[in-house]
């Protein structure tokens, strides 16, 4: 006898069946042979009452077993499916439901009696996951498995009421056999219309009416203007279907059942595209509670206790699948994953509905980032082919490489050092000219402007997607709380009672936990803060340690490269290449650690909410890693040389280890070439080789784990493999994170030094046309499908590019006024040059010093140099000796600081006026779109008002009908049994919710 509200379905042999868990838990007779039947929930008419008979503790066990019956579709063991009966491996077996998600797990058995035969011989299913023997002989009964460790049991039972659960929200499972000792299991969830118009509704999802309206464009010159482009921009178009046309748009509504005549619904089972109907479904997953498990809630945390082994919606079939067979992730390859077509735009609209808005938000940042490089990269180009121009007329090279000059320079280190002519260090000083000439400044104002306008034109691409995406007005969702921290709770629900963890939560319902007992106190958090405050300050003083050793290095290394004669003229060169190697090295193995410790230090915080743990984990993570990529480019540009002393007190490290100075021509081309090699390593091997080659290497061991792991053999092993198995062997998505910090750090090279490597933008453009094809073919062929994010922002990254973008213009102002030449020669040349050009200016930036002050032990040993020295040179601003006070600073020393100091806050000043000018200047709603956000609103209430108009008109067309054909009497009568004002409005209320339904 099925139960009530379950109609019976005799089948076809062959066909899929639905098993109610009920009928086989309890191992009660099965359909004799031949006659199958499908359980399927039937609708109960209004007011049915077949349980009034029972008692209620029957009833509430009837209900029970209804409502938690495990949905299983399988083919007949006695004939097995041809290749017509598998249309679609995106659907049950019946070829009818999608799978709109998929969760995976593993079993194992122990003592498992496989009988005779082949595992997929025989197939039964039990309500709680455990597989069967059918007998072939037509008798009732399954054969008994041996008993589940205890452990297994425990999972078992979570998963099992987790499922029953899924399926009172109403959703419809089909699930594998567990037909070996061990194997993954995959249960395929779909959700029927009722339960996605449900969760549309609650959720508040925005879908298209039947009203279109045409989005105009500005005035008659904008129009022409934009079909040029349009046709000038066609061979860079990719060749996707235009999924919202940009010159008609529908009319966009929260989804609402009382109000289905609004909406153009065709098809149900198209009417949500893939990524709404999974999003729907992971909602459903992430607030379904098990109270086997602690009385968790969501997915999520049965994926933490490792219940589960993975959740996610599958991709739209197959990349790479031969034939003319086309899905979005097969176009998503062909026109957007592929290097070939690196020249393309991206199809960020095809993204998006593919991905999410939230994916889809990220490249299209990725795209405008890119695109505005372009400019950039011309500008930087210009400044260094000015450089190059005018190197042949840049006077002070000149004069250091005149060898009449003959500036006899103090030696670079104690004793095995000798005197040197600055004549020596023409090659380097004529290389500085290339990044240190005027036209730099002009370079570091652009940048920072570029940043200001990058910036804006983000804030209005963001509002216009936002506006063709249906993204304005959306609202924030609830957040679910985190596993760690429903843990968290129940350890100190735990502690402060004498009950069970069970108990507390039996008695406290999950919405309990919003009660000032069940939160998690500044107390309770004050441990997970004060490790993260002295973990961090670890972390931050640990990378000023490494810094700290590489500068021990390089003066070490000089030292000893200075006592031999054969390497003593290249030791400058070999000491900053090797060091600078060495801090990339540091700086990549320092990348990892510190991701994972940030990663670590968050958990401990025990945030409340996913997106509360996704911030705090970016500032922690972009903290260390932003000290930890730039350290050795600030000690460079700001400290390097400047704690040296002078000859007769110097500075020393270690004893006869001195403090290491730039170079004669600066620290501008040092700083160069620090730059340039991080900046291009941690792109080349960090960013695309480590892209590429680890998720190669993480899916070649799960291959090998796969093939090694004991097990049956599987007969059906060479049949086609499903796509859900497809999936199931892809990388986990683990979210933006690295996507968006790799971009941020490369941002901030782009930007911070921007004065001394003018080409970092033109290498950041070739690095981003790979790296976007690079994360697109990741996401479509190596991940696993995300959950589709709805999102109106990038959220906390657009806050830290606009810090970095007001950082850039202090740190660009203190690089052009400390690290580079440019004030000292301005201040020369306008205040002591006698006729107003650059002659005399290296001698003017020389200092004189006696030799014969040099202390003990500290004077060249076996001085090979042409003349007597008397007097050595040495780049600072001090009193000669023969001056009342020897070696005091000089006037030009404060000249020069005052300018400076000067000049850093008429640039900062400045920089930052004309960026809020651009800020101002640029309004961060396009007009156009503010014009028809406007438009829509009131295109919205006019049809609201007609579509109500049209159905009432259509509910009073059978009341007049009725009403015009029956006699008098009759009408007497339903006059007198009710009120004429009542009887039409409840006709037409009627009408009205038939048409809704329809």
């Amino acid at each position: 006898m099925a139960a009530p509200g379950l109609r019976d379905i005799p089948l076809l042999p062959g066909s899929p069946r639905r098993l109610s868990s009920r009928t086989v838990a309890r191992g009660s007779q099965g359909p004799k042979h031949g006659q199958q039947y499908l359980k399927v929930p039937g609708h109960r008419a209004p007011g049915q009452r077949d349980n009034s008979s029972l008692h209620p503790s029957q009833v509430s066990r009837r209900e029970s077993s209804r409502d938690r019956s495990v949905i299983n579709n399988y083919l007949d063991a006695n004939e097995p499916p041809s290749s017509e009966a598998r249309l679609s491996r995106m659907h049950f077996h019946d070829n009818q439901r999608k799978v709109d998600y998929v969760l995976a797990y593993h079993y194992r058995k122990r003592g498992a009696h496989l009988g005779h035969g082949s595992p997929g011989h025989s197939l039964a299913v039990i309500s709680n996951g455990e597989t069967g023997k059918e007998r072939h002989g037509g008798g009732p009964g399954d054969v008994e498995l041996g008993p589940l460790d205890a452990l297994e049991e425990e999972r078992r039972e979570q998963r099992d009421e987790f499922e029953h659960n899924l399926m009172a929200a109403g959703l419809e499972l089909e699930k594998d056999l567990e037909s070996k000792s061990q194997g993954s299991v995959f249960v395929r969830i779909h959700a029927p219309w009722q339960v996605l118009a449900r969760e549309a509704e609650f959720l508040k999802i925005k879908v298209p009416t039947k009203k279109m309206y045409e989005i105009k464009a500005g005035g008659s010159i904008a129009k022409k203007f934009s079909a040029i482009l349009q046709t000038l921009s066609s061979p860079l178009q990719p060749r996707v279907p235009e999924h919202s046309n940009n010159r008609m748009k529908n009319l966009s509504y929260p989804f609402s059942r009382e109000k289905m005549y609004l909406y153009n619904i065709q098809e149900k089972d198209t009417f949500f595209d893939n990524a709404t109907r999974s999003r729907i479904v992971h909602e459903i997953l992430k607030r379904t509670a098990c109270s086997r498990a602690n009385n968790t809630m969501g997915i999520n945390s049965l994926i933490a206790n490792n219940i589960y082994e993975a959740a996610y919606p599958l991709h739209d079939g197959e990349y790479d699948s031969p034939g003319d067979d086309m899905n979005d992730r097969k176009l998503l390859y062909q026109e957007w994953a592929r290097y070939g077509v690196f020249y393309k735009f991206q199809p960020i609209d095809l993204i998006r509905k593919y991905f999410g808005e939230k994916i889809g938000l990220y490249f299209a940042w990725l795209g405008l980032y890119t695109s505005f490089l372009i400019p950039s990269s011309v500008i930087g180009v210009i400044v260094f082919l000015y450089g190059c121009a005018t190197i042949e007329e840049d006077i002070p090279s000149k004069e250091m490489c005149d060898h009449q000059n003959a500036f006899t320079m103090c030696p670079l280190c104690d004793k095995s050092c000798d005197y040197w002519n600055l004549s020596s260090a023409c090659g380097t000083a004529r290389a500085s000219h290339l990044f240190d000439n005027p036209a730099t400044v002009f370079f570091s104002i652009f940048m920072a402007l570029w940043a200001t306008m990058f910036l804006e034109n983000w804030k209005r691409l963001q509002m216009r997607l936002g506006y063709f995406w249906d993204l304005t007005g959306i609202e924030e969702e609830e957040e679910h709380s985190r596993p760690e921290y429903e843990t968290k709770v129940r350890e100190k629900l735990l502690k402060e009672s004498g009950k069970s963890a069970v108990q507390k939560l039996e008695a406290n319902s999950p919405e309990d936990d919003e009660d000032d007992e069940d939160k998690l106190t500044w107390k309770d958090r004050f441990p997970g803060y004060l490790m993260n405050f002295a973990s961090i300050l670890f972390m931050i003083a640990l990378t000023f340690s490494i810094v700290f050793g590489v500068i021990v290095y390089r003066i070490t290394t000089a030292a000893a490269l200075s006592l031999n004669k054969a390497t003593r003229s290249n030791v400058r060169v070999t000491v900053t290449a090797t060091a600078v190697i060495i801090n990339l090295v540091v700086i990549l193995i320092l990348d990892e650690i510190y991701g994972a410790v940030a990663k670590w230090l968050t958990k401990i915080e025990v945030p409340k909410t996913e997106q509360t743990f996704e911030e705090r984990l970016i500032l922690k993570a972009f903290l260390l890693k932003f000290v930890n990529a730039y350290s050795p480019i600030f000690y460079v540009a700001f400290f390097k040389g400047r704690f040296v002393g002078r000859p007769g007190s110097y500075v020393y490290v270690f004893d006869g280890y001195r403090m290491e100075e730039c170079a004669p021509g600066g620290c501008l081309m040092e700083l160069c070439i620090q730059l340039s090699i991080i900046m291009l390593g941690k792109q080349l091997i960090q960013n695309n080789i480590f892209e590429i080659g680890v998720p190669k290497l993480k899916k070649l061991f799960r291959k090998l784990k796969d093939e090694t792991e004991p097990g049956e053999s599987d007969p059906d092993h060479s049949k086609r493999p499903e796509q859900w198995d497809l999936d199931h062997s892809l990388e986990p998505y683990t979210g933006l994170t690295p996507e968006y910090m790799e971009m941020i750090i490369q941002f901030g090279f782009v930007t911070l030094f921007v004065a001394s490597f003018p080409l970092a933008p033109v290498f950041a453009l070739l690095n981003n046309v790979i790296e976007v094809r690079l994360d697109a073919k990741k996401f479509v062929t190596e991940l696993r499908r995300p959950d589709a994010v709805r999102t109106k922002d990038i959220g906390i990254w657009f806050d830290i590019l606009s810090g970095i973008g007001k950082f850039s213009v202090i740190i660009n102002a203190f690089v052009i006024a400390v690290t580079s030449d440019f004030i000292p020669r301005l201040v020369y040349q306008y205040s002591y040059s006698h006729n107003g050009t650059l002659h005399g200016f290296v001698n003017h930036t020389l200092s004189f010093f006696n030799v014969s002050q040099l202390k003990e032990g500290t004077q060249p040993e076996n001085s090979q140099f042409d003349q007597e020295v008397q007097f050595c040179r040495f780049k600072d601003y001090r009193e000669p000796p023969w001056a009342p006070n020897p070696y005091e600073f000089s006037k030009q020393y404060w000249s020069v600081l005052s300018a400076r100091l000067a000049f850093v806050i008429i640039f900062q000043n400045l920089v930052m006026f004309l960026s809020v000018l651009v800020d101002w200047m640029i309004p961060d709603i396009p007009t156009d779109i503010s014009d028809q956000i406007k438009k829509e609103k009131s295109l919205l209430v006019d049809f609201f008002l007609k579509e109500e108009h049209e159905k009432v008109k259509l509910a009073d067309e059978p009341t007049q009908r009725s009403q015009g054909g029956g006699d008098r009497s009759r009408r007497s009568r339903a006059a007198s049994s009710a009120p004429s004002g009542r009887s039409q409005p409840g006709s037409i209320a009627s009408s009205g919710s038939q048409h809704t339904n329809v």
